[in-house]
């Protein structure tokens, strides 16, 4: 399965016996990108990918190796297929691949990075790795917060003499490495992964920047199930609903924030974000069109709303009439929300939306946006 990163990170901390293999630099063709990762275990791939095919049977393979002798390995791979292996010659490039298989003892810098992506905080995942014998290496990871007290600190990482003078034939410790506040930058400003090369030694940098936040107004059916989907596919899950006995963790156990209170007034205190994704699924006419009200014209990724045709014939000449919406802000509406596909019931409503929202999602991520 070709996990997104947050879900991978979320197979890190929740995993034992694990080992993690990332592409850390290509060159030429290849059949996935520097960052692409895939999770193995002794049993073989547990999640995500490298590429598949004859690159991933022998990433997997290395893998079990380094599960037995607990040693990090980065290899470079070649692509260049015998041109009688019609399956194999696909690409002509190469691939340089870590795999290691000590991230359980890395659990508490993965779960900090997963609660960056749960609570919008940004930073970047570092990982320094130094060559030893052959193709061994020694890691280290460290997350660094973007606006962190600790984060000056934090941006030198060193591996433990001892370690070190166990493991890898240098002579002497090593020396801090500094990973660099414009490396730092330009990793979260374009959230490309990144191999920086440093007095022999390197680091990958991974951006975590903060998962795009759905706000589902309304806890019943059709917003519970969208909350679960959105959960699902990687956006930070925001439920508001002025009914406490809907407003709870044990009525929507996905969503990462519930608010209960006044529905209108709740979506009017959300932060704004180019990021937000407004779905609007309340129990009646009224509770929609107040928060609608209330998000309608606001810097927002997406704003939908469900209803009949009918209903949101009537919503919008009750916004243009009052003067709640232009009609350059009431077009940036989705309604009656989600994509066509003919559903009926509360689920099928649910993958309606949560197709829009990917579609909405991904023509940002084309046009460079977030």
């Amino acid at each position: 399965m070709n996990y997104s990163f947050p879900k991978l990170i979320e197979t890190l901390v929740s995993g034992k016996g694990l080992a993690l293999a990332t592409i850390v630099e290509t060159e030429g063709s290849t059949p996935q990108v520097t960052g692409a990762s895939a999770i193995f275990s002794a049993a073989g791939l547990v999640a995500g990918t490298v590429g598949g095919g004859l690159l991933e049977a022998r990433v997997e393979a290395i893998a079990e190796e380094a599960l037995r002798d607990g040693r990090a390995r980065l290899l470079t791979v070649r692509l260049d297929a015998d041109p009688a292996d019609v399956a194999g010659a696909i690409c002509g490039g190469s691939a340089r691949i870590l795999i290691d298989p000590g991230v359980g003892g890395e659990r508490a810098v993965f779960e900090r990075a997963l609660d960056g992506f749960r609570k919008r905080r940004p930073g970047v995942l570092a990982s320094l790795i130094v060559p030893g014998q052959g193709n061994f290496v020694l890691v280290e990871r460290r997350f660094i917060g973007v606006g962190s007290a600790s984060a000056p600190p934090a941006e030198v990482l060193s591996l433990d003499a001892d370690t070190f003078a166990a493991e890898v034939d240098r002579g002497a410790p090593p020396t801090p490495v500094a990973v660099g506040q414009e490396n730092l930058a330009a990793a979260l400003e374009d959230g490309r992964p990144r191999l920086v090369k440093s007095e022999g030694r390197l680091i990958f940098l991974e951006s975590v920047r903060p998962l795009p936040r759905l706000i589902i107004a309304g806890a019943g059916h059709v917003g519970r199930a969208v909350a679960r989907l959105g959960n699902l596919l990687d956006w930070s899950v925001t439920v508001i609903d002025d009914r406490p006995e809907f407003a709870n963790v044990e009525n929507v156990p996905e969503a990462d924030e519930i608010i209960a209170g006044d529905i209108g007034e709740s979506v009017r205190r959300i932060e704004d974000s180019t990021e937000n994704y407004f779905v609007i699924v309340t129990r009646g006419h009224q509770k929609d069109a107040e928060a609608l009200r209330a998000a309608i014209g606001r810097p927002a990724a997406y704003i939908g709303m469900i209803g009949s045709k009918r209903k949101i014939e009537t919503v919008h000449c009750e916004f243009l009439d009052s003067g709640w919406a232009t009609a350059d802000t009431w077009a940036k509406v989705h309604a009656p929300i989600g994509v066509e596909i003919g559903s009926k019931t509360v689920e099928e409503i649910a993958v309606s939306i949560a197709a829009e929202l990917i579609l909405v999602r991904s023509k940002r991520k084309e046009s460079g946006r977030p």
